[in-house]
């Protein structure tokens, strides 16, 4: 007998769980959990990718649009202006940009 097939956020939930310092794996089921309308899970994963590795820029707009569309203007102003640092840091000029505009939206 065949197990059932895991679903993406099944298999990145164990990826988290065997590897919770990976920044990839926690970044994709962030978004799982966000595209499936988790808001709690997805903030839960955005907010633990961010602090422990704040130089992982993606997550940084990505938490802010979840945040935007949740009604949650304060918090994704927060996140963003902590991205467009991190940004600014590494160099990345076209992500820190997207986070500016974002941020003028808000």
């Amino acid at each position: 007998m065949t197990e059932p097939k895991k679903s993406r956020r099944q298999l990145l939930e164990e990826f988290v769980a065997h590897k919770p310092d990976d920044a990839f794996s926690r970044y994709g089921l962030a978004l799982e959990c966000s595209n499936a309308g988790d808001i709690a899970a997805a903030d839960t994963h955005f907010r633990t990718l961010t602090e422990s590795h704040p130089d992982y820029i993606p997550a940084y707009l990505m938490y802010a649009q979840m945040l935007s569309r949740e009604s949650r203007p304060a918090d994704a102003k927060q996140v963003l202006t902590q991205g467009i640092t991190e940004a600014t840091k590494k160099g990345d000029d076209h992500a820190r940009s997207e986070m500016e505009a974002l941020l003028s939206e808000l």
